[in-house]
């Protein structure tokens, strides 16, 4: 009986083993880690194989990574992370040591993907068009709190200021909020007040990168793009699930918290962002056109869901709502609300086409709430439909044609119109071509059509680009011509100021045109970089309120013969030991007299400076920053009399100088603490202009971020 039972077992065992052997026959694992050159672990990278998609992994806290592998053969290990330089390194699956990867940082950025400046994904060494570009680091790194503090921080010749009732306006470099565009995941936003759209809408939580194109970028974004665009792109959601919980809080209760939640499930990825801010009303300290800063609060949701049935077909699903409101008076608040929404579809054809077909949806609205009466009555929306397609081939010689096209329909209902509501249909299509004529030479050609109903209105926008390398420098130049439609408000407006005197419409507008051109050099090494670049615009029929006697009041017209030229450089350098410096200058010259009278407003230097230090330690990174910002005076002449606006004076603007200081550390478990100082040298204008900071001082900010999902990893 007991020869019977073992007799039983061994074969079971046998077959066991054998089944064993038969699932595992053939499969390999790959065990390695990633560090940077100090030999301090690094978290978060990601690794793939490149002969196998569908096999990766994010090294964990201590930086270590398991692939499973089908194969026994020789494979292509790739680790990629934002802000470092991509490892590739083949690796054989019989491989039984620990794989060891050692990452450096991209400190001038020049391996970052980037599509801003040819709507194609292209390395920023390989673009012809100059591009800024902020990294996810730097913002988390600076503790920054909007968008306007962070492009002002990082980039000079922009400014952010206050027009009529603080709505806040934009300057780029000569060109204002009309004439910049600013794109979420390259879909526009409706809505605007006094030019600008409602920059509030444009939370970082949940930000991957900025770009920036200076310069006409209509040939590719059409109206709008005459002066710039500036792309916020979201993160990607590479790990199984990520939790971030964050909250701020600063002098006058200006207190901000919310949280990102993402998974990625292969086949299905989302990413939700929800966030609250508040800001207590702020008593200017001296005389001013401005007395009091609006209290205000705000609540931003946003949500990205991704679903790839198929290997090569991807949807991407969007929605968010917005809500603001702003203490302005005493018996009413302004309040401001947005729905958007869209859904997009990817194919890949093969590994050189692929074609994109989009619907968005936008809606921004404004009203009045009155306290006593609890009402509130909306007197403003703008609503668009846009319907796009875009196609990409890349031919084996590297070349590749991009195809485009846009359709939307624009409402808008205002206050501002004698006859409630208007609307306009536009269409555009477009076409570029990436020539890669040698291994240093490379150019890109860009056309336009743009169509606009209720001027009937066409317009042709070409554009050429064109980049050489030499062994330790790249020239880049180019020209393009910008192009700005009237808007529907510019066409139609009737608007009465306050029984003063009344801003009139004119639907016989032309379009703004202008003449871009650019030329940089870039000087990249691995510790330093410089860049360069002069540019020039001629603007004709730019479109501006001008008094009118027959009508006694101002009304929308065409001006002439406006130039805007100047220089821009930028140096920036880190050393090993963790020290960084960066120093960009911008001249900025704008003749843009009107009728002998000095209208610009455009500072002609500003310059923005950097100093940081990072240092690695066993359990995190503390980084230690000073910004500064100096911009020179300049003087314009303003009107002085509302009833009679022939009358005015000319005014200086001051210059001033701000500074901010950071210290950030950041726990390897997923714990961000940092402090920031700003204004640090309590700067406090003698009197508020529009164009003035409105600040009282030195103020102070705590904040505080957990990344709860690297608790479990």
């Amino acid at each position: 009986m007991l020869f019977s039972k073992r007799f039983v077992r061994l074969p079971l065992s046998l077959v066991v083993m054998l089944l064993c052997s038969v699932a595992t026959w053939g499969q390999s694992a790959i065990i390695g880690q990633v560090v940077i050159p100090s030999g301090a672990p690094l978290p978060g990278a990601t690794i793939r194989v490149k002969e196998m998609p569908q096999v990766g992994a994010v090294t964990d806290v201590d930086g270590r990574f398991r692939l499973a592998l089908q194969t026994t053969d020789t494979v292509t290990i790739e680790a990629t992370m934002v802000g470092m330089i991509k490892v590739v390194r083949p690796v054989s699956g019989k491989e039984t040591s620990e794989l060891v990867l050692v990452m450096k940082e991209d400190r001038q950025l020049l391996e970052t993907v980037v599509v801003t400046a040819t709507r194609t994904p292209k390395l920023l060494s390989e673009t012809p068009v100059v591009t800024r570009v902020i990294e996810r680091r730097e913002i988390e790194a600076l503790d920054i709190n909007s968008v306007q503090d962070l492009l002002q921080t990082e980039l000079p010749g922009i400014e952010f200021s206050y027009s009529m009732n603080q709505q806040v306006s934009v300057n780029m470099q000569g060109f204002g909020g009309n004439s910049v565009l600013f794109l979420v995941d390259g879909e526009r936003m409706a809505g605007e007040t006094l030019d600008n759209i409602d920059y509030d809408r444009l939370n970082l939580d949940n930000v991957g990168r900025v770009e920036i194109v200076k310069g006409a970028a209509s040939s590719l974004y059409g109206s709008n793009a005459i002066g710039g665009v500036v792309h916020i792109i979201s993160q990607p959601v590479d790990d199984k699930w990520t939790l971030n919980v964050n909250g701020r809080y600063g002098s006058y209760n200006n207190i901000r918290y919310g949280g990102t939640m993402g998974f990625n499930l292969g086949k299905v990825t989302s990413l939700t962002n929800v966030q609250h801010s508040s800001c207590d009303p702020i008593v200017l300290n001296n005389a001013g056109d401005i007395g009091t800063v609006y209290g205000n609060n705000s609540l931003n949701i946003k949500e990205r869901l991704t679903f790839e049935p198929v290997k090569g077909l991807r949807f991407t699903g969007r929605a968010g709502y917005f809500f603001r409101e702003r203490e302005s008076q005493a018996t009413s608040y302004d309040r401001y609300r947005d729905f958007m929404g869209g859904l997009k579809a990817d194919y890949t054809i093969d590994d050189n086409r692929n074609v994109m077909v989009g619907y968005s949806f936008d809606q921004y609205d404004k009203s009045d709430y009155a306290l006593a009466e609890g009402t509130d009555v909306r007197d403003y929306s703008n609503v668009q439909h846009t319907v796009r397609t875009l196609f990409n081939h890349t031919f084996r010689n590297e070349n590749s044609l991009t195809l485009g096209g846009d359709l939307m329909r624009d409402y808008l209902m205002s206050y501002q119109f004698v006859d409630g509501f208007h609307r306009q249909y536009t269409a555009d299509a477009f076409a570029q071509w990436d020539w890669q004529l040698t291994k240093k030479v490379n150019v890109v050609s860009a056309l336009r059509i743009d169509y606009y109903s209720e001027s009937n209105l066409m317009h042709l926008s070409p554009k050429i680009s064109a980049m050489y390398k030499l062994p330790h420098t790249t020239l880049r130049a180019s020209y393009a011509d910008g192009f700005r439609a009237p808007t529907l408000k510019e066409m139609y407006m009737n608007f009465d100021m306050a029984n003063i005197f009344t801003i009139y419409g004119n639907a016989d507008l032309n379009p703004e045109k202008s003449h871009n051109f650019n030329i940089a050099i870039e000087y990249p090494k691995s510790n330093f970089n410089l860049t360069a670049t002069a540019f020039y615009n001629y603007v004709n029929d730019r479109i501006t309120t001008i008094w009118s006697r027959a009508k006694n009041g101002m009304v929308y017209n065409n001006v002439s013969g406006i130039t805007i030229c100047g220089a821009d450089v930028c140096a920036m350098a880190r050393l090993d030991c963790g020290l960084g410096v960066k120093l960009s200058y911008v001249f900025t010259h704008e003749s843009a007299d009107e009728n002998g009278m000095r209208s610009s407003s455009t500072r002609p230097h500003s310059a923005t400076v950097r100093f940081d230090y990072k240092y690695t330690w066993k359990t995190g990174t503390t980084t230690v920053a000073l910004n500064g910002r100096v911009l020179s005076d300049v003087t314009c002449d303003e009107y002085t009399d509302l009833t009679d606006l022939t009358k005015t004076e000319s005014v200086t603007y001051p210059a001033y100088t701000l500074w901010r200081m950071t210290l950030n550390h950041r726990f390897d478990r997923g714990i961000t603490l940092a402090a920031t100082i700003d204004n640090l040298f309590n700067y406090v204008p003698d009197y508020y202009y529009s164009n003035s900071p409105a600040t009282n001082g030195t103020t102070f900010a705590l904040s505080v971020a957990l990344d709860i999902d690297k608790f479990f990893k």
